[in-house]
């Protein structure tokens, strides 16, 4: 009886496979699509206990690394001009309650594996969006995956190395009196480290998203140039939303965020003049096939 009932689940798995991405109901797509998140979710989690299994070394190695003398970019301009050493920073960090601790350490660990599986959550996103696509449309999108974690790591990256860093020696040595002393809740470092990084992972995601509105034809080259001063508005105000209220890790964002943007118009000019080349040869075809 077991056999049978296997053999029937197994069977009926088969033909749900075999069955057509156009043919699948709302309800199936959102069956899909969940299993999908809960395939990612799952990789979050283990790579998160891995992360809380070592959380004292990734606190002490990662999270507060930018706020030691000894972090690359403070060795760095150290070399450069005897002016930028950064010596060891006035702050001491604190914890004022009986449970900070541990739920940071959680919140660090998802951060963690949310940030390590990254490729994996694009990849299942991909699996989830590619049998609706044609067969041409799945070929010129192919290195999706790649391409978008590559720029979420690059971006990572810059916030991590460049970005922290710079927050760290502005703010710990930012003081608007000498009766003052500087101490931060553990807690509200970590959070903006994490929120930092991830914020730049985020928004180096820009030019797959210029991609993608150019391939649709919503977005156009002529569009981003006529409105360029306004998108360095728009673009400023978001890299003061995510990031810790100081002007210096602001700037340090906006930036390479100008950059991109800059990118991204020639990114969406080849897109559309791709865009244009395929629907011109396809309205040729259709023009030829009523004429024969």
């Amino acid at each position: 009886m077991l056999t049978l009932n296997t053999k029937r689940k197994r069977k009926k798995k088969e033909e749900k496979q075999k069955k057509p991405e156009a043919e699948m109901s709302f309800l199936e797509h959102l069956e899909e699509l969940r299993w999908h998140l809960i395939r990612s979710f799952a990789a979050i989690v283990v790579l998160g206990i891995g992360i809380f299994l070592n959380i004292k070394i990734v606190i002490d190695q990662v999270f507060l690394k930018p706020f030691e003398p000894d972090f690359p970019l403070h060795k760095f301009l150290c070399g450069l001009r005897e002016s930028l050493c950064f010596e060891e920073m006035p702050v001491d960090f604190i914890v004022i309650a009986p449970y900070e601790q541990f739920l940071k350490s959680i919140s660090v660990s998802l951060i963690c594996g949310f940030i390590m599986s990254f490729p994996y959550f694009i990849w299942e996103m991909w699996r989830f969006i590619k049998p609706g696509l044609h067969a041409h449309e799945q070929k010129s999108l192919r290195g999706t995956v790649f391409i978008t974690s590559l720029l979420f790591f690059i971006g990572v990256g810059f916030a991590y190395y460049i970005v922290a860093p710079f927050s760290a020696q502005f703010l710990s040595n930012y003081n608007i009196s000498d009766q003052i002393q500087n101490q931060w809740r553990m807690g509200s470092v970590i959070s903006m480290v994490s929120q930092i990084v991830l914020a730049g992972g985020v928004l180096f995601e820009l030019p797959i998203i210029v991609y993608y509105l150019s391939k649709m034809g919503i977005l156009t080259p002529k569009l981003m140039r006529t409105y360029r001063r306004h998108s360095i508005v728009v673009l400023m105000l978001l890299a003061a939303v995510i990031t810790p209220p100081d002007a210096l890790t602001m700037i340090l964002i906006f930036i390479p965020l100008f950059v991109l943007y800059e990118i991204s118009i020639r990114i969406s000019a080849v897109t559309n003049k791709k865009r244009e080349k395929a629907l011109s040869e396809e309205l040729g075809m259709t023009t030829t096939d009523s004429s024969s």
